[in-house]
C-alpha cells in the first residue's frame, strides 16, 4: 500500500476507457468470489458466458468460463479455468482497452516492449499480450466497431 501527499489538487484529464482488473478463479470458488465481490462492491453481472473461447486464455482447442463485473470500482473480468495456463496467461492483471490496437502496439514495440501473443479475435474484440520492459504483462484490446 502507499499513501501519497499531494500539496495541489491534482487535475488530470478523464479516462477515456476503464481498464479491467483480469482475475483467474477456479470452478470451485467462483460463486462465493462472485457473491463477495458483489456484496462489497454493489456491482452487476454484464456477462456471464460459460463458452467462452479457449483462445482468450491461450488453449485454443477448449472452452471456459468468463464473467464480466461492472461496479464503481471499474470492470473486471473473471478467468474461471482449472489453473493450466500457457505463458503469459494468469500473470496480466490488468486488460486495457484501445481505440487502435495496431497503432498501440506500434507505439508500445517502439518503446522497447515485446508482443507476447499477437493479436487474435475473440468476444467482439482484438486482443493482444504485452510484456513490459521490467516484466509487467498487459492484455490490449480493441473493441470492434467502436
Amino acid at each position: 500500500m502507499q499513501f501519497y501527499w499531494h500539496t495541489a489538487t491534482p487535475s488530470y484529464p478523464p479516462l477515456r476507457t476503464v481498464p479491467e482488473n483480469r482475475v483467474y478463479v477456479s470452478a470451485d470458488r467462483v460463486a462465493a468470489f462472485m457473491a463477495g465481490f458483489i456484496a462489497f462492491s454493489h456491482g452487476t453481472v454484464t456477462s456471464d458466458e460459460p463458452n467462452a473461447p479457449g483462445i482468450e486464455i491461450g488453449r485454443p482447442n477448449d472452452t471456459y468460463r468468463r464473467v464480466r463485473i461492472e461496479s464503481a470500482f471499474g470492470k473486471m473480468t473473471l478467468f474461471v479455468t482449472d489453473g493450466h495456463l500457457p505463458y503469459p496467461y494468469g500473470r496480466e492483471i490488468t486488460g486495457y482497452e484501445v481505440t487502435n490496437l495496431a497503432d498501440t502496439l506500434a507505439k508500445a514495440k517502439a518503446s522497447g516492449a515485446e508482443l507476447v501473443v499477437p493479436p487474435f479475435a475473440a468476444d467482439n474484440r482484438q486482443s493482444a499480450m504485452v510484456r513490459f520492459p521490467g516484466g509487467y504483462i498487459a492484455e490490449i484490446h480493441e473493441i470492434a466497431g467502436r
